[in-house]
């Protein structure tokens, strides 16, 4: 049979049929012969021999059924492949066909299924990994009789790595160890590797950002030749530069940063003309005046990507005679940036503007928490150019959200840490007018700056520039979306979201209820990710029809990037600097070490909640429940935002039954429920340092 249906397919490639309509053109007639068929059929689709398309079944013809991304894995088990190409959605990955792959590998998948009337969607089944994103991984070294083995700290890789005993190189059980040299070649048995480093004292995972950077391969210490060429690199500013630029040392200009920022990369400034309208300058660090092109400092900033941020720690994108230094727009001190110099009226209508290279004096550096206390009406520096700046970022505010850009908000922890980095306490941060004011001109600036070449974007000379694009949302993620806040008593209309507008009435509606942070969380889950891109589709959630990242080229190599086109855009130079293709090549790299240092950053924060709560085993914390399964609920910590299980087991008050379709457990006898949202106390039971989980209780 299976050489017969070999034979039909080869002979007919363009055939799309299903198992009935297959079993009348091979003659099959019995049922025990059609569920041969069924089960041959499902076995040559399983082998990609087959193309399974709901209930059809095609000849797969070579690369047209496979393609190559990178694979992230959900803590249930299951995982989505991200397209390199980016012309497609995400390919849903049973956990049976995961393979031997881990959570950030980069794939080739075999498309074996797409569901019914949705093209977009596809599932698919991993054939080979093609690249490691993890080549190590650390975790305290664990022994059952005689086999040892770790259990990465990465939540998203839940296999165990087993480590041979003629490879421990002299590590003993419970250390904590990077392992490497990981084999992994059938999914029926578990990956191997060796220890690579025993990890002591400060480089423990919990409290050492060198471990956790290795854990992600990121590199820690810069190439010798990328330190020798910023060495070689002169503070000094020469008159021939200055006289190239436009000069703003004359004019109030400072920084809002938070108060444990180094890299200083914008200031604003602000003066007002004889017609009554603003001259508001954002100032932008120029990086690409001491970073040449494909020089070793490139080089090292085109590996990293970006600069990450971990708890009490940053691994920069550049050394730190750059991004703390030379680069950082220090208050008292000449620096060279790049400015989008506008005239905006006070109500926030632009008039006019004016980009490129300049020099500035900042006069004040403010944390964003000295910058509020004068918003709220205290004395202090420039207080009236704040308060006007405030102004006029909360018209831009306005106007951005009436034209549909998305109110999100991501809930963020600030740690206090001692000398040792122990953290001693955790503080939510909170988003006021300062943190506002200055998102709303980084905003401004890198909306003229891409329209400023978007505008060249037509005829034989077009400039290929760097976008950061926002796709559309699926419609299915966002019926899941509209599901989960009527379920919360939210009242919402039809079954999609056609305006943006729509969804920022329901983020609006939770402020301030302790299901606020939750509905931010599941409306952004159900957005498709930014990326850069050389293709502009516009910003789905800002609302913008161009989009890129301009401000922030002390920490993120896109905007370095932008800097280069734009001034080589600016001097009329026909020839790009970069070509289609390498721009799309950069962008898949770029986008990918974001992820990766999104993930680090993550990690580094849950590690650090789990550390703060070690010393808090028994006490009771106000949560919400922020996931239910069949194996139990999920709880987020209202004050520290740490998250952990309530697991079913320990619910023994009643027998608890999982009710999917409304997104609680539900009690057999007394009937009482569990929801998605609801608010309640619990209590810390367990703290399992080793996976990095936490188990609570409810408190009556």
């Amino acid at each position: 049979m299976v050489q017969a249906v070999k034979n039909y397919f080869t002979k007919n490639p363009e055939q799309v049929v299903k198992s009935k309509m297959l079993a009348e053109k091979l003659g099959i007639t019995s049922e025990e012969a059609y569920a041969s068929l069924k089960q041959v059929l499902f076995r040559l689709s399983e082998e990609g021999f087959l193309f399974k398309q709901g209930k059809k079944f095609k000849l797969n013809r070579g690369n047209e059924n496979k393609m190559v991304g990178t694979l992230e894995v959900n803590p249930s088990g299951y995982g989505f492949v991200i397209p390199r190409s980016g012309k497609m959605d995400d390919i849903f990955i049973p956990a049976r066909n995961l393979g031997t792959a881990f959570h950030g590998d980069l794939v080739e998948v075999l498309l074996v299924a797409r569901q019914k009337k949705k093209k977009s969607k596809a599932e698919g089944q991993i054939l080979k990994v093609l690249k490691r994103k993890h080549t190590r991984l650390s975790g305290r070294l664990m022994r059952a009789n005689s086999l040892y083995y770790i259990s990465p700290e990465i939540p998203q890789i839940e296999r165990d790595i087993y480590v041979p005993a003629e490879l421990l190189n002299n590590a003993k059980e419970g250390q904590h160890v990077i392992v490497g040299n990981i084999v992994w070649d059938n999914p029926k048995l578990s990956p191997t590797g060796e220890v690579l480093e025993i990890l002591t004292g400060k480089e423990k995972l919990q409290t050492d950002a060198i471990a956790l950077a290795k854990e992600f391969d990121l590199p820690v210490s810069f190439a010798k030749e990328a330190v020798r060429e910023s060495e070689k690199i002169d503070a000094e500013i020469a008159e021939e530069e200055i006289a190239k630029r436009i000069d703003c040392r004359g004019i109030t200009t400072f920084t809002i940063d938070p108060d444990d920022a180094k890299d200083f990369d914008d200031a604003l400034s602000i003066e007002i003309l004889e017609n009554g309208n603003y001259r508001i300058g954002i100032h932008i660090a120029d990086v690409s005046h001491y970073v040449p092109m494909d020089g070793a400092l490139d080089k090292e900033a085109t590996i990293r990507g970006n600069s990450t941020y971990l708890v009490g720690s940053v691994i920069p994108m550049l050394p730190e005679k750059l991004s703390n230094g030379i680069c950082s727009l220090v208050p008292d001190q000449d620096r060279l940036t790049f400015s989008v110099i506008a005239e905006m009226t006070p109500r926030g209508r632009h008039i006019s503007h004016t980009v490129g290279k300049s020099i500035i004096h900042s006069d004040r550096r403010f944390t964003y928490e000295e910058a509020q206390k004068i918003l709220d009406g205290e004395d202090g520096d420039f207080a009236d150019e704040l308060r006007k700046l405030n102004s006029v970022a909360k018209q831009l505010r306005v106007k951005r959200m009436k034209k549909g850009s998305i109110n999100f908000f991501s809930a963020e922890v600030k740690f206090i840490l001692d000398d040792t980095g122990k953290p001693l306490k955790i503080i939510k941060r909170e988003i006021k007018d300062s943190n506002m004011l200055v998102e709303e001109f980084m905003l401004l600036a890198n909306v003229l700056v891409a329209e400023a070449v978007s505008s060249a974007q037509s005829g034989k000379h077009s400039v290929p520039f760097l976008y950061r694009i926002h796709d559309r949302p699926d419609p299915e993620k966002l019926r899941d979306f509209l599901h989960f806040v009527r379920s919360l008593g939210y009242q919402t209309h039809g079954n999609t979201i056609n305006d943006p507008k729509e969804l920022n009435k329901l983020i609006e509606a939770s402020k301030g209820k302790p299901e606020e942070t939750l509905v931010n969380e599941i409306a952004i889950r159900s957005m498709a990710k930014a990326i850069y891109s050389a293709d502009n589709i516009g910003h789905y959630g800002l609302c913008f029809k161009h989009y890129t990242h301009f401000t922030s080229p002390i920490r993120r190599y896109s905007d370095l990037l932008v800097h280069r086109i734009l001034h080589n855009h600016l001097n009329g130079n026909k020839k790009a600097l970069y070509s289609k293709g390498k721009l799309d090549d950069l962008c898949e790299h770029i986008s990918g070490t974001e992820r990766t240092s999104v993930d680090a950053e993550r990690l580094s924060v849950k590690l650090k909640q789990i550390e703060f709560l070690k010393e808090k085993l028994g006490d009771e914390f106000e949560a919400v429940i922020s996931g239910v399964t069949h194996f139990g609920f999920f709880v987020k910590l209202i004050d520290v935002l740490a998250e952990g299980l309530v697991p079913m087991r320990d619910l023994d008050d009643d027998y608890y039954v999982y009710d999917e379709k409304n997104y609680c457990l539900r009690g057999r006898s007394r009937r009482k429920k569990f929801t998605l949202g609801d608010k309640l106390k619990v209590k810390l039971i367990k703290i399992d340092s080793e996976r990095s989980e936490l188990d609570f209780i409810p408190v009556e």
